[in-house]
């Protein structure tokens, strides 16, 4: 594969970057009560990724939802062999359900995006020739289609992630990221919340992996209500933030513990 380097992984082992030909993708949903979204996101998941790989798993993860949503995702793993379920029976919030994906993942790259429908899966064929020569690709929306209050706070946020782990992100909470699985399933990772974001990209950058930014087309919401955007959120993400900063500056990442265990399959 042209363009490809290794890195130092966390425990100093190098690593290579995965190939792209032949393609070896988990694409990771995090859904919390996305009944009226997660069969339609799911299915163009599926077909987006059999065009793209050859080795596909698609990986819904229901974060404690109290309506449909597990049925729904359970009804789609028993017709698609390429799917798979991971249930939380109480919500983790977003870092937790991400984390909970990663964990799941077999395919030697991971994609995730929200389980909400507004990105449309097909604009993943543009972004990987740039993991030709990057080990991490991040969208930013190019126009959010979010109500102006969630717009202000992505905006914010990224500048106040900007400031205080120095990450020049334009939208750090894009959940429209590609990544390397042995990173996301070794990087300690313990954001329960929004902060999952900025500390994916914190330990990319800490490791010295290499990030390219695209622009990604955002769409509203057809169903379901979001959950993040609010003061409750955004204080636990500073708080988590301000732990990041200081675990970061006190020198090595210590572990963040197994993401996998022997019921959730080999991993990448």
């Amino acid at each position: 594969m042209t363009g490809q380097r290794t890195v130092q992984s966390r425990g100093g082992a190098a690593k290579a970057r995965p190939a792209l030909e032949p393609l070896s993708l988990s694409i990771v949903l995090p859904c919390r009560n996305e009944e009226a979204n997660v069969e339609r996101v799911a299915r163009e998941a599926l077909k987006v990724g059999r065009r793209l790989a050859r080795h596909l798993q698609v990986v819904i993860v229901n974060d404690g939802s109290t309506d449909r949503t597990g049925a729904i995702a359970d009804e789609l793993a028993r017709a698609h062999p390429e799917v798979r379920v991971v249930h939380h029976e109480t919500g983790r919030g977003y870092g937790g359900a991400l984390r909970g994906g990663f964990g799941a993942a077999t395919g030697e790259w991971v994609f995730y995006t929200d389980g909400d429908g507004q990105f449309e899966m097909g604009q993943l064929e543009g972004v990987l020739p740039l993991l030709r020569e990057h080990d991490v690709v991040a969208g930013y929306r190019i126009k959010r289609e979010d109500p102006s209050h969630r717009r202000l706070f992505g905006w914010a946020w990224s500048r106040v992630v900007w400031v205080v782990l120095g990450l020049r992100v334009r939208d750090i909470d894009c959940a429209f990221k590609v990544l390397p699985c042995w990173f996301v399933q070794s990087a300690p990772l313990r954001a329960s919340g929004a902060m999952i974001s900025a500390e994916l990209l914190a330990h990319a950058k800490r490791q010295g992996l290499r990030l390219a930014q695209v622009g990604v087309h955002h769409r509203a919401r057809t169903g379901g209500r979001a959950t993040g955007g609010n003061w409750r959120v955004i204080a636990k993400a500073m708080r988590e933030l301000v732990g990041l900063r200081r675990e970061l500056r006190a020198g090595p990442p210590r572990s963040g513990g197994p993401l996998r265990n022997k019921e959730q399959g080999p991993g990448c």
